[in-house]
């Protein structure tokens, strides 16, 4: 399993929010979320007081954002609650889920069918942050690479 803080993209990071259920770490186009052993993560518990937060921060709905959900710990999501997110008009640029069990594979392809962006899941956090990266660069059109 990777953690963020311990891999070599920590120092990239240009703020870390934590929270009672989840740590948050934030780069230029792109968001590293951490949920905490045992929590249900649900749109109107956790998801919705972070996306206000994360839109003033970043100064958007998040329509320039990936953001990467590294499974570290055994948690649930209440994949439906994507249509929240969605129905309050955040968006983002991409969603990947770093899984490192059979299980949260399984998992992130029930959330997948929730997608209304680019989605893709890893098995390791530095290929999900190369994708992250590689995604935001090419919309920015300082890359000719094609997605």
């Amino acid at each position: 399993m990777g953690y963020l803080k311990d891999s070599l993209f920590y120092n990239e990071a240009i703020q870390v929010l934590r929270y009672p259920y989840a740590t948050y770490y934030l780069f230029d186009t792109f968001m590293v979320a951490e949920i905490d052993e045992g929590i249900v993560y649900t749109w109107d518990d956790h998801a919705e007081p972070i996306v206000a937060e994360l839109s003033e921060l970043y100064d958007q709905k998040g329509e320039s954002l990936v953001l990467i959900s590294n499974r570290v710990h055994s948690y649930s999501v209440k994949p439906s609650d994507w249509i929240k997110f969605f129905k309050n008009d955040y968006k983002l640029k991409g969603y990947a889920i770093v899984s490192y069990s059979r299980k949260g594979i399984i998992a992130s392809l029930v959330e997948k069918l929730f997608m209304r962006n680019s989605f893709k899941s890893f098995d390791n956090l530095e290929d999900a942050i190369a994708w992250a990266k590689e995604l935001t660069t090419i919309d920015n059109g300082t890359s000719d690479k094609s997605a």
